[in-house]
């Protein structure tokens, strides 16, 4: 199959450019080199980061603030770093402040955790590039203004409710997970409403989604295309990075047959858009000459290794820690794509095989997952629909919000129980019912609830016992099961992530949430580690020397309570269980 590879100068770009797509795709790579390349060109450019995980510093090696700093070296070229989750603090304080003192401790306590989600940073993220897409001074001084991350469907959506714009932090009971996101934010309507109009005008904006050659990140971005298509964000194009250009032993060959099958078997909805593709670099993109360098060549600076090198914990370590301790419940954390499903069905299977009694959990169970059990007396499988789950929990808080809501407030409800953390609530109940019905067995469960979402459902417990409202039903099963998360004897929480700098901060990150909520993390699993194939491919070498400070930084912050999974071409449990033996 052929594929154009992506060349700046044979494309029209428009004014505003944003990037966007999941964390370790390339998306902050690929928007410092194109806006360092349109600055060579002659250009006025100014390059903004919205994402709380961003290494603009790193990439340019200068301490970057809010406002703008001009990059030596690259005339032409601004670059400012915006900090949402500091914008978050401020604007959370900014709401609450008011109420400290004349509300209960409990109710203030409810107050700031409703406003510490992801929604909240993703409204402060734009709140602050608002003011740039909309500010005419910016517009007349620069040819081209880049944002690295662009805004979610969801936020969009919330941002166009008018009923949204009311104060719903003190009267609200509906039991939705954004609760009052956007109170105190009515005097900002209509910079918003130009912003999103900005952001819809083909002539002025462009879209650009940035993909691995992978199944979950091709899906991920298909879902982002089409909730702004549907907001009427149409001018999109799609760049695929890191594809490996040419394969020279069996693992590379191997490694590219399953990049062109995820491509070719990408959703027919992205095969409709203008599509590009980045060969995969050794090297990572830090410094003005590695970006200027990234849409043109190669040189495999790393040198050759010989085949393995380093010495690396498997996953029997994992397991016979989780066995030994006696452990009750466990969970796999990551975020999409990380290969946290496979991994607890390694561990549901592991512990199977040693005689204990298992029940894997699985919101996503494949087909050779369901094989697998019924060939394994010891080991039970329990499949939770997520779309069945929240419209089951949907449903509820919608009937409850209309007793009492008017249509307006309703529209505002639904919009809500769109975002993330409503989902991860409506799933949660549905394992926290399993983990209750399975008292005598070890359960696996192959997604964690984040910090967030616990403190969320604890501090709805405490606020309802306080002002004796209805804010959603919290079934007894999950009364139950948030103590015993926290409790470090019965529950491990295991986080999977890949050597890679952007999956490393993102799990860390989780790890800290995680903490907020008092629950303890142990384990970390490395998957896809290129350090321990076999190839002489110089790419995949050089790919491999990268990794090794990634799996330091895991070794650091894990106390070395880590173990790695190999890069295979079928990562399936048998694939990995074989990998251990």
């Amino acid at each position: 199959m052929e594929y154009t590879t992506f060349e700046l100068g044979k494309m029209h770009l428009t004014k505003y450019l944003f990037f966007t797509g999941k964390g370790g795709v390339g998306k902050t790579s690929t928007a410092c080199a194109v806006a360092v390349n349109l600055a060579d060109r002659g250009g006025k450019v100014l390059l903004i980061s919205t994402d709380p995980a961003s290494n603009l510093q790193d990439v340019f090696h200068r301490e970057l603030d809010g406002k703008g700093v001009a990059i030596d070296g690259v005339p032409g070229l601004v670059v400012a770093n915006l900090n949402p989750e500091e914008a978050a603090r401020e604007y959370r304080e900014s709401v609450v402040a008011p109420y400290r003192g004349k509300l209960p401790a409990s109710v203030i306590t409810n107050m700031e955790e409703q406003l510490s989600g992801s929604c909240t940073v993703e409204i402060a993220a734009f709140d602050q590039f608002s003011n740039f897409i909309t500010n005419e001074e910016t517009s007349k001084e620069y040819d081209y203004i880049i944002f690295d991350t662009a805004p979610t469907g969801h936020t969009l959506r919330m941002l166009q409710l008018p009923s949204a714009w009311s104060n719903f932090i003190t009267d609200s009971t509906h039991g939705a997970s954004c609760l009052g996101q956007l109170a105190g934010l009515g005097e900002k309507q209509s910079m918003y409403k130009a912003a999103v109009e900005n952001l819809a005008d083909g002539a002025k904006t462009t879209l650009i989604l940035v993909s691995r050659p992978e199944e979950t990140p091709l899906l991920e971005v298909e879902r982002s295309s089409r909730e702004l298509k549907e907001l009427g964000i149409l001018n999109q194009l799609l760049i695929i990075n890191g594809v490996l250009m040419e394969a020279t032993d069996v693992l590379s060959q191997n490694i590219l047959a399953k990049q062109q099958k995820a491509m070719e078997n990408r959703p027919a909805a992205l095969k409709g858009l203008e599509t590009y593709i980045l060969p995969l670099r050794s090297y990572n993109i830090l410094g003005l000459e590695n970006i200027r360098a990234f849409f043109q060549q190669d040189d495999f600076s790393y040198g050759e290794r010989d085949g393995k090198s380093v010495d690396l914990p498997g996953m029997d370590v994992l397991i016979e820690d989780i066995y030994n301790t006696g452990k009750k419940v466990i969970f796999t954390m990551g975020k999409g794509g990380v290969g946290k499903t496979t991994a607890a069905a390694t561990i549901a299977l592991a512990l199977a095989k040693r005689g204990k009694k298992v029940h894997l959990t699985s919101t996503d169970p494949a087909a050779d997952l369901e094989h697998i059990i019924s060939e394994n007396k010891n080991m039970t499988l329990h499949k939770i629909d997520e779309k069945q789950e929240l419209s089951r929990y949907r449903d509820e808080v919608l009937r409850k919000a209309r007793e009492t809501m008017s249509e307006a407030d309703v529209a505002y409800i639904e919009e809500d129980l769109r975002s993330p953390c409503t989902q991860e609530i409506a799933v949660f109940r549905a394992f926290a019912e399993v983990v209750a019905q399975a008292e005598d067995a070890v359960v696996v469960i192959d997604t964690a609830p984040t910090g967030h979402t616990l403190l969320l459902l604890d501090a709805t417990q405490s606020y309802h016992k306080e002002v004796q409202r209805t804010k959603g039903e919290i079934p007894p099963a999950v009364q139950q099961l948030l103590p015993r998360l926290r409790d470090a004897g019965q529950t491990e929480v295991v986080i999977v992530t890949l050597p890679e700098a952007t999956p490393v901060f993102e799990a860390s990150r989780l790890k800290d949430d995680l903490a907020r909520a008092g629950i303890h993390n142990k384990w970390w699993i490395m998957n896809q580690c290129l350090s321990l194939a076999d190839t002489k491919n110089p790419m995949l070498l050089a790919r491999a020397a990268a990794e090794k400070e990634w799996l330091e930084n895991v070794r650091q912050i894990s106390g070395g309570n880590f173990v790695s999974i190999p890069w295979l071409q079928d990562a399936s449990v048998q694939s990995i269980i074989k990998s251990m033996a």
